[in-house]
């Protein structure tokens, strides 16, 4: 069976991203949110996503149209029983995730896909929790999901061969470059990412350097596109906080554990970007300026 109709659980930043990448390539979608206020501003934003496309000439008026009409926005989860492939992107908690894989599960196919975009999680326990592990796989987007090009996509024990490569192919389809990869915590991008996020603050709490010269030296000495106090406070300190805490608890090695410092951030509310304060102040968006840190 070749996927053509994708539904996609969570219509927040990335759910959103992922609806949109699928329908813009050809794909019928159909987005779940759990009350109409969060799927509206879900759709909302790909709407304006969408028209600054065409604002950029990338895409026509005509193109956008076509677009948003292989768009369906819903708050009932009976509405993805026609789906081929059904993504989630909500919440990261896996007992949320798990309730909802079995809900699933009771009211679609058996031919029908699951997939997890956790960044973190078990795939394994999402997969034997479904009901139907040999048709379960992460696909593990980026943010911004449009622009950014790879996709990790997650194979368990349990993974049906055939499905497994349905899955990197829809991926290519997308026109994203899939990876392989197993079920182990982090994946690849994280496994790897994230001690060295961990790492940088260390050394900010060793006093080798300040927050500005040790995203200096990695933008310019190694040509990072930013360095990993800008890239913690984009990614949101409390994402990385809490998957590098999964991580710790999988692995249970010092470089997996999260820093005091990045402890301390979380519980005082500064999360990067989105709170507009974290290893920067946001105050004025346009020149971020390292915060003040008395640690």
């Amino acid at each position: 069976m070749g996927i053509a109709r994708v539904g996609v659980v969570g219509c927040g930043l990335m759910g959103s991203g992922i609806a949109q990448t699928a329908a813009q390539v050809g794909f019928e979608v159909t987005v779940r949110e759990i009350n109409e206020d969060l799927l509206q501003r879900g759709l909302d934003s790909i709407r304006r996503n969408l028209q600054r496309q065409v604002e950029k000439g990338s895409l026509s008026q005509e193109q956008l149209e076509q677009v948003w009409n292989r768009l369906r926005g819903t708050t009932r989860l009976d509405d993805l029983t026609g789906s081929d492939l059904i993504i989630e992107a909500i919440t990261e908690q896996l007992a949320a995730k798990k309730e909802l894989f079995t809900a699933l599960h009771r009211i679609c196919p058996p031919e029908t896909i699951f997939a997890s975009n956790t960044s973190s999680l078990s795939i394994t326990e999402m997969a034997v929790a479904s009901g139907r592990p040999e048709r379960f796989v992460g696909l593990h987007f980026f943010n911004p999901v449009p622009v950014m090009k790879l996709v990790e996509v997650v194979r368990t024990l349990l993974t049906d061969a055939g499905v497994y490569e349905e899955a990197v192919d829809f991926a290519r389809r997308l026109g994203k470059t899939p990876v392989r990869t197993g079920d182990r915590t982090g994946f690849i991008v994280n496994r790897l990412l994230v001690p060295y996020l961990l790492d940088a603050i260390r050394a900010l709490e060793e006093g080798v350097a300040s927050i500005e010269d040790i995203d200096h030296s990695m933008r310019l000495g190694c040509g990072y596109p930013m360095g990993p106090f800008t890239l913690l406070d984009f990614v949101g300190l409390d994402t990385t906080y809490y998957i590098a805490q999964v991580m710790f608890e999988e692995f249970r090695e010092k470089r997996f554990a999260p820093p005091p410092l990045l402890k301390r951030m979380v519980l005082a509310g500064w999360h990067g970007r989105k709170t507009g304060r974290g290893f920067y102040d946001y105050s004025d968006p346009k020149n971020p300026r390292p915060s003040p840190l008395n640690f």
